[in-house]
């Protein structure tokens, strides 16, 4: 389809984000051709290794097409947008579970859906313009597509910074916190592309990485550690007020401008991925289980409306304040969903 190539060039098989004037925005479509060219090459011995990348200097994948969500939503179709997330989510799993190495080029933009195809793959290169988010927060979401769990294994408590805050991570910082693997300067990623076409090995990755340039995560993370540190967003939100510095004063402006119920739903299901020997398939049926309910009794329209398409950042969430929410209210988004569970309906 022209919003994504997939082929076989030399021993990779590849897969390019084709949609740059979106800042490759991952439509439906779009998951299942990806998911369809993982299917036909994963017993093809003639392709070795799997490469995606994208067309564009400002963004790998901006994430998902939640315009054409939205607009689903406010006609009262709640059924397209669930099976776009459980689609999705399905070629997420597939990704992270594939038996062949996967190579992910991530220059520019990579956040929501851009994620949970770049970052839940093998080998993870990140370059000078990298910016990689989980934004959900702000627009009524939960940080999915397998990104909570990147989250719930990051060090410390970023995964509580970096959810509640949709703060970018620069590529020191993504590979800090666990959402990716390498840095290359992007000058040498044609070179770098040529070899993993021509030989199909993937080690020819870490042979071309270089440090990266300095990041914020690490020089901060003792702060980030103390401030987010709380039991509830209510604590955090305390601290970050009583706190002094920029990171803290930035911090306390993102927490005051996302949904109050998906940061509190985002805290709790870190929590619950910390538990020992949790997947991504654990990560993804939580994730769809705020995600089924997101759009009749969360916060996602009004976010979309707000930053996507009236643009008047100025939402109307369902409470006024991170104390308003209430644990119930969490359980309730978080709670199995019967018939309806993610790996229920479909098996990857």
């Amino acid at each position: 389809m022209a919003d994504i190539e997939t082929r076989i060039e030399g021993r990779a098989g590849r897969i390019t984000f084709a949609r740059p004037k979106a800042l490759n925005a991952l439509s439906h479509d779009m998951a299942l051709a990806i998911e369809a060219a993982l299917d036909a090459w994963r017993d093809d011995p003639a392709v070795a290794l799997v490469l995606i990348d994208a067309e564009g200097e400002r963004a790998f994948c901006a994430g998902g097409d939640i315009a054409q969500m939205h607009a689903a939503g406010m006609a009262g179709d709640y059924d397209g947008p669930r099976r776009f997330w459980r689609d999705e989510y399905r070629m997420n799993a597939k990704i992270a579970e594939y038996p062949k190495p996967i190579v992910a080029l991530m220059q520019g933009f990579v956040m929501g859906g851009g994620v949970g195809v770049g970052c839940n793959a093998a080998i993870r290169v990140v370059g000078e313009t990298s910016q990689v988010a989980m934004p959900e927060s702000g627009i009524g979401l939960v940080p999915d597509v397998g990104g909570s769990l990147l989250l719930a294994r990051a060090p410390g408590h970023a995964g509580e910074y970096l959810a509640l805050t949709a703060a970018r991570m620069n590529a020191a910082d993504a590979v800090f916190a666990g959402f990716a693997d390498h840095f290359v300067p992007e000058a040498e990623w044609a070179a770098l592309t040529a070899r993993l076409v021509e030989t199909g090995d993937a080690d020819a990755v870490a042979t071309a990485a270089r440090p990266a340039p300095d990041g914020v995560l690490s020089a901060e993370a003792a702060t980030i550690d103390r401030l987010f540190a709380g039991d509830t967003l209510a604590d955090i939100r305390a601290a970050l007020a009583g706190a002094e510095g920029t990171l803290a004063e930035k911090a306390l402006k993102a927490v005051d401008r996302n949904s109050p119920l998906s940061m509190a739903c985002g805290m709790e299901m870190l929590r619950r991925l910390r538990a020992p020997g949790t997947t991504i398939r654990d990560s993804l049926a939580l994730e769809y289980r705020f995600t089924y309910r997101a759009i009749p009794e969360a916060d996602f329209l009004e976010g979309v409306r707000a930053q996507i398409i009236d643009k008047d950042r100025n939402p109307r969430w369902r409470h006024a304040a991170p104390a308003e929410v209430t644990a119930d209210e969490v359980a309730h988004m978080l709670a199995p969903l019967g018939n309806h569970e993610l790996w229920q309906e479909e098996t990857p």
